[in-house]
């Protein structure tokens, strides 16, 4: 099978690997759009209208935000394998792939002949990947799992936001939580090919990768005093960690580890070393039984400096801080690493992946249009050329 060549010098981990995926929105995407960052090869199978996340906005230069994210360097291939023709070219391209990942409605596959054990079978070193949004074997599993519905029903909103309401994770925390999941598992899997020499069946939920993050709350509300409350910036077992305004009205977040740290915080920022002493903020499980008055001191001190000054008292006392900061913010933080990739007829700077590796082309190709590579894909595995599958 053809690979394309590739951008950087040092070949890629998955130089070699093939990847068939027939997705759409974000949790599959992202997790193939890893692996092609890692140096797959990953066909991207889409009905003629195309993955539906292309009509989410036309923020990155005209063109989804979503798909220009998790798509890049894919192959697209518009096919309609319910029908018998584009059903046996699917099959001629899984004959010489290693990976298929699938994110649809549970069963839609099976329905079409896709199942993935039965793929399996025909195809003993194929790694298949099946994302649901909770799972196939309970009574939650024909639940549609949109983000913010999982965020519900796994708890995780009912412990985010403030006291007065439940809030959403800003972003699509569940398939994003998902897509890593499911390439973790991938590649869990390849590693396990490399000595068996046979493929294996993976499989990720949206609510269980959500319920994984609700470890610390489950065991405090089933096996402790009951879970966490929610706190909006603030911490609800560490104190003080969380947010104080300055008279600029400029949100800070601070955080306190241990004794050392908190004397020095009441010696150089609060400039009260008395402070440290007071009996009601003598540990950290009496400053979190006080907070209220605790918070009130440091409010204080807040209040009564700017931004600059209350930064610059911080960083004397050596206490970790953190600025609450917009997008517009983020987007100018010294950390942000970007890398430009071709959108359309112009090119945008996207944020760099988060693994950094000697591998890197420090660009991002572009992603593909709609049936870009059909043409192409259906000439190579052309049934003249490949032979037809039983």
């Amino acid at each position: 099978m053809h690979v394309p060549a590739k951008e950087a010098s040092l070949a890629k981990p998955l130089a070699d690997i093939v990847v068939v995926s027939i997705e759409q929105a974000l949790a599959a995407p992202l997790c193939t759009g890893r692996l092609a960052e890692m140096g797959a090869r990953v066909i991207k199978i889409e009905r003629a209208e195309g993955d539906f996340s292309r009509g989410y906005d036309r923020a990155a230069n005209g063109v989804s935000s979503y798909f220009v994210w998790t798509n890049r360097g894919k192959e697209s291939l518009v096919m309609d394998f319910k029908q018998p023709e584009d059903a046996d070219l699917l099959h001629r391209i899984l004959a010489g792939a290693d990976v298929f990942v699938q994110n649809l409605a549970p069963g839609a596959l099976s329905r079409a002949g896709f199942d993935s054990a039965a793929l399996r079978d025909r195809y003993p070193r194929l790694i298949t990947c099946d994302i649901t949004g909770y799972g196939t074997d309970n009574d939650a599993s024909s639940l549609k799992a949109y983000d913010l519905l999982v965020q519900c029903e796994s708890g995780l909103a009912g412990i985010s936001g403030a006291p007065e309401a439940c809030g959403r994770i800003g972003v699509s925390i569940c398939d994003i939580g998902a897509g890593m999941n499911a390439a973790i598992a991938v590649l869990s899997a390849l590693a396990l090919r490399e000595r068996t020499g046979h493929g294996a069946g993976v499989s990720v939920s949206l609510f269980d990768g959500a319920a994984d993050w609700m470890t610390i709350p489950y065991l405090h509300e089933v096996y402790g005093n009951g879970a966490p409350t929610r706190q909006g910036l603030k911490h609800p077992s560490i104190a003080p960690y969380g947010a104080f305004t300055t008279c600029d009205e400029r949100d800070i977040v601070i955080s306190i580890q241990n004794e050392r740290e908190w004397q020095r915080f009441c010696e150089v920022f609060l400039q009260q070393p008395e402070t440290a002493l007071d009996r009601r903020f003598a540990s950290n499980t009496e400053r979190v039984r006080n907070r209220e008055a605790l918070d009130r001191v440091i409010a204080n001190t807040f209040a009564s400096l700017d931004s600059n000054a209350a930064l610059d008292r911080l960083s004397s006392a050596n206490t970790a801080y953190a600025q609450v900061r917009s997008v517009r913010a983020m987007a100018e933080h010294p950390a942000l690493r970007t890398w430009p990739m071709p959108v359309d007829d112009a090119e945008i700077q996207m944020i760099a992946p988060p693994v950094r590796a000697p591998w890197d082309a420090q660009r991002f190709a572009r992603a593909p249009a709609v049936g870009e590579h059909s043409e192409s894909l259906r000439a190579e595995f052309a049934e003249h050329d490949t032979g037809a599958m039983a």
